[in-house]
C-alpha cells in the first residue's frame, strides 16, 4: 500500500503494523483528542431522520450560526466540504494571477490545487532555526521582502503555520493586503490559540476585498470524518465560487454538528485549558531525548528535528508500538530529518515518549 502524503491514514498504518486500525495510537493527524463534543454528537443523532431530505442549498442556518460566532454578516461566509474544497475553488482564482507566493515548507494541498490550475508558484523559505524558541514570527517582511513586484500576484499562507506550529503576527500580515492582488490566509488551526492570543484577520476582512480566510471545524472539534470548513471573503467572490462547485457540498449531519459545536463554549474553554500543559509535557519530554529537537508551537502539534531517519523511526514505532507519527517527506524542505506529532492526552503523550526513548533516537541510523 502506497505511503500516504497526509497524516491520519490508519488503514495504511494498520497494514504496516499488522494490527486493526483501532489499535493504532495516532499522532500523525493534528486532531484534538477531546472531541467530538457531546453536543455535536447529540445534534447528529437528532438529524438522522432528516437525511432523507436534501440539505438547504444556501445553508442559511449554518451561515447564521457562523455569522454570530464571528460577528460578520452571513453573506461573507461560505461553508464547504472541508477547507480543502474551498482551497480548490480559490486555486482557480489564484491561477489567473501572474504567480502565487508560498511560504515554505507549505501544506501539500496548496501545491495540489495550484498545480491543478497550472498556476505559477514562487517559494519563500521560512527559517526553522530562528523559530525554535519563539511562538510568534514577526515581521513577515523578513521572508518576503526581496523587492519584487507583487500587485499582480497572490499570497497563500497558513497561520498558524503548518508544519512548524508558529504564529505570524496579525500586524506582520496586514501590510501585504495593500501589496498583493489576492491574499489567502488558511487559519485551520487558529481555533487552538486562546482568544487573547490569536492573530486572526477575520476582524479586518470587511476592509479588504482581496482577503480570503479559510477556517476548518474538523480539527478543533475532532470532526474530520464529516468534512466541514468555511471561507470568509467578500460576497462577490463567494457568489462566484458558488457557481463553480457542485450543489449541496455540506451534508445535513455536518451542518447540525457544526451549529452545535460553535455554540459549545464549555468545550472550547476545556480545549484552551487542556492544551498548554499537555503541549508542555510533550515538548519537554521530547527535548530530553538525545537526538531530538522539538520546535516551540502555538497549536496542537509539534515539529521535531531528528538525528535519525524519521521514515525508519515511523516504521519502528508502528511495528513495535502501534504508534503512528507523521513523517515530513511530503515537505521537500524538511525531508527525512523531521517528524510532526499531535499533542494528545497525558497518558498517550507518555506512551510516545517511552517508545522514543526505547528506540534511542540519538544513536544514529
Amino acid at each position: 500500500m502506497r505511503q500516504p502524503a497526509h497524516g491520519g491514514n490508519l488503514a495504511w498504518a494498520a497494514a504496516l503494523a499488522g494490527c486493526p486500525p483501532d489499535a493504532i495510537l495516532d499522532f500523525s493527524a493534528s486532531i484534538s483528542p477531546l472531541g467530538p463534543p457531546n453536543s455535536a454528537i447529540a445534534a447528529i443523532m437528532s438529524q438522522i431522520g432528516n437525511i432523507k431530505h436534501y440539505p438547504d442549498p444556501n445553508y442559511s442556518e449554518l451561515r447564521l450560526a457562523l455569522s454570530h460566532f464571528h460577528q460578520l454578516p452571513p453573506e461573507w461566509i461560505l461553508p464547504g466540504n472541508g477547507s480543502a474544497e474551498l482551497l480548490t475553488l480559490i486555486g482557480k482564482e489564484l491561477a489567473q494571477l501572474a504567480a502565487t507566493i508560498l511560504i515554505t515548507p507549505a501544506f501539500g494541498d496548496y501545491y495540489r490545487t495550484l498545480a491543478g490550475y497550472k498556476a505559477k508558484v514562487l517559494e519563500f523559505p521560512l527559517s526553522l532555526v530562528a523559530g525554535q524558541e519563539s511562538l510568534v514570527i514577526s515581521p513577515l517582511s523578513l521572508i518576503l521582502d526581496n523587492g519584487q513586484k507583487t500587485k499582480d500576484k497572490g499570497l497563500l499562507l497558513n497561520n498558524p503555520h503548518n508544519p512548524t506550529g508558529k504564529l505570524f503576527s496579525r500586524d506582520s500580515i496586514l501590510p501585504y493586503l495593500e501589496q498583493f492582488a489576492l491574499v489567502v490566509v488558511d487559519e485551520a488551526f487558529m481555533d487552538f490559540v486562546p482568544p487573547n492570543e490569536e492573530q486572526s484577520l477575520i476582524g479586518v476582512v470587511q476592509e479588504y476585498a482581496n482577503l480570503v480566510i479559510l477556517r476548518s471545524l474538523t480539527k478543533f472539534y475532532s470532526l474530520p470524518g464529516l468534512r466541514l470548513g468555511y471561507a470568509i471573503a467578500h460576497p462577490n467572490s463567494l457568489s462566484k465560487w458558488q457557481l463553480w462547485r457542485d450543489p449541496w457540498p455540506v451534508n445535513t449531519l455536518a451542518v447540525a454538528a457544526a451549529i452545535a459545536a460553535l455554540q459549545d463554549e464549555e468545550f472550547q474553554q476545556q480545549t484552551w485549558t487542556w492544551l498548554p500543559p499537555a503541549r508542555k509535557q510533550l515538548f519537554q519530554g521530547l527535548a530530553k531525548i538525545p537526538g531530538l529537537q522539538p520546535q516551540a508551537s502555538a497549536v496542537n502539534f509539534l515539529l521535531v528535528e531528528s538525528q535519525k531517519s524519521t521514515s525508519q523511526l515511523q516504521q519502528e514505532l508502528l511495528k513495535h508500538h502501534h504508534i503512528l507519527i507523521r513523517d515530513c517527506l511530503s515537505f521537500k524542505e524538511l525531508g527525512d530529518r523531521f517528524f510532526r506529532v499531535a499533542v494528545r492526552e497525558e497518558s498517550d503523550n507518555q506512551r510516545l515518549l517511552t517508545a522514543l526513548n526505547e528506540w534511542g533516537v540519538g544513536t544514529g541510523d
